[in-house]
């Protein structure tokens, strides 16, 4: 039986590609280790089916977002237009992440990064609204790059990489990230045989030098 978790928080307006492709991944990774992981679709208000940005897609959550739950914790990004009237309907970018960062899921996300038995792994947008829910002041952190100059306005040391390890927080840039963030929670914390076997099986390489706050720049 699986003793660990991977729960993707699902929101209304999540990119579907933040959720579907590292879901794939360390799904291949826990079969390979024989079922190591549990990895599942849940949200703050439990199962049921979750609209994404793109109209024409949606998800079902089976469980409701547990932060007690050892594991992993990832939360997607969210796609739409960039600009447009919000005061017309216009469900833009900034508008979505602002509803999510307001959400019942974010107590639950904070309990999350509280738990030393979790890992809490964001991407694209995702980080950017935990940034803006307060969760990430004084933490070191990335986004999206049309994103970074907002992550580092709300206390968060921003860096542009493509993945970055605070510890407990892991943090990846644009929407493709998804992938190299869960390749990264594979290597570190499985192994680069589980990995690299995962690369092959998808015929994709992470890109990029994973920042880590641990080290230090020579003199």
């Amino acid at each position: 039986m699986p003793h660990l978790h991977a729960q993707f928080v699902l929101f209304d307006g999540f990119d579907p590609l933040d959720v579907v492709a590292p879901f794939e991944v360390l799904t291949a990774g826990s079969d390979l280790l024989g079922g190591a992981l549990a990895v599942e679709l849940v949200s703050a208000s439990g199962p049921g089916v979750v609209r994404s940005g793109n109209p024409r897609i949606t998800l079902t959550a089976t469980a409701t977002l547990d932060p007690d739950a050892p594991g992993y914790v990832v939360v997607p990004g969210a796609v739409g237009p960039l600009d447009g009237d919000p005061d017309a309907g216009v469900e833009t970018i900034p508008v979505l992440l602002g509803r999510f960062a307001s959400s019942d899921a974010m107590p639950l996300i904070r309990r999350a990064l509280d738990n030393p038995d979790i890992t809490v792994a964001a991407f694209c947008g995702g980080s950017l609204a935990l940034a803006l829910a307060g969760l990430l002041e004084g933490r070191t952190a990335t986004t999206h790059g049309l994103g970074i100059d907002m992550l580092d306005a709300t206390g968060v040391n921003a860096i542009r990489a493509r993945v970055v390890d605070d510890g407990d927080l892991i943090s990846g840039g644009g929407v493709t990230s998804g992938l190299d963030v869960a390749l990264y929670l594979l290597d570190r914390d499985f192994g680069s045989q589980t990995a690299h076997a995962v690369e092959e099986l998808f015929e994709y390489e992470r890109r990029g030098t994973t920042w880590k706050t641990t080290g230090q720049l020579a003199a």
